[in-house]
């Protein structure tokens, strides 16, 4: 259980007009400093194949005997979920998230804020909003995505998290890895190097939830069952 603190098209799929930044294993970093976008607001949208089709076992059979025909498997849902472990210059940590109604806040802290939980697949997907004016007083923030529902497959929902700054390029970052039986991915580590906000990759699966995610990287909250 997920801890408090034939595929039919993408959910919330944005249109960049080619013009944007994949962050892969081999570029993994880019400075929002550096393209003037270290300020406004840092939109965060989720979006990914909400269905998709198992492989159908091969017909069972023998010697003087018939095969086996199996209907067609059904579709299997996958509802991901986007969320965000933050870090403030003071010292203070918590978690932005669904789970225990945890939406955040954009103009006071965390300065990061959920817009909703998205279960029904809708065009939208779902967003995030970070607050970049007050970078000052942000030291990290780390975008993960978790399943809370459904099949733990990452590989079959392609999920795509891409960054829109208020001004440069947007930011793209794809969950396309085999991953068998995870169910959390650390996604992405903003970090404030006091002249310098930067994006950098991590896309990290973990066989596990929040907990396991916050050991992983070292955050240190303490965790309870939470439900949505």
């Amino acid at each position: 259980m997920p801890l408090f603190g034939r595929q039919t098209g993408l959910v919330g799929e944005p249109d960049t007009g080619g013009h944007k930044v994949t962050l892969t294993r081999s570029t993994p970093e880019v400075s929002l400093t550096r393209q003037g976008s270290a300020n406004g607001t840092l939109r965060v949208n989720l979006h990914w194949n909400q269905h998709y089709e198992e492989q159908p076992s091969k017909p069972r059979g023998g010697l003087f005997r018939p095969l086996q025909v199996q209907a067609p498997p059904l579709p299997q849902k996958i509802d991901l979920d986007l969320g965000c472990m933050w870090e403030l210059a003071d010292g203070s940590k918590g978690v932005v998230q669904a789970l225990g109604n945890l939406y955040g806040d954009f103009n006071q802290a965390p300065y990061v804020r959920l817009d909703h939980d998205d279960r029904t697949g809708s065009a939208s997907g779902e967003t995030m909003f970070i607050n970049l004016d007050q970078t000052r007083l942000i030291k990290r923030l780390l975008i993960f995505v978790y399943i809370y529902d459904g099949t733990p497959a990452f590989d079959q929902a392609n999920g795509v998290v891409s960054l829109f700054p208020n001004a440069g390029r947007p930011i793209e970052v794809r969950l396309d890895e085999r991953s068998s039986g995870a169910r959390t991915c650390a996604v992405a580590l903003l970090e404030n190097h006091g002249d310098d906000m930067t994006v950098r990759r991590t896309v990290r699966y973990i066989d596990g939830f929040q907990a396991e995610l916050d050991r992983a990287f070292g955050w240190g909250l303490v965790w309870a069952r939470g439900y949505k």
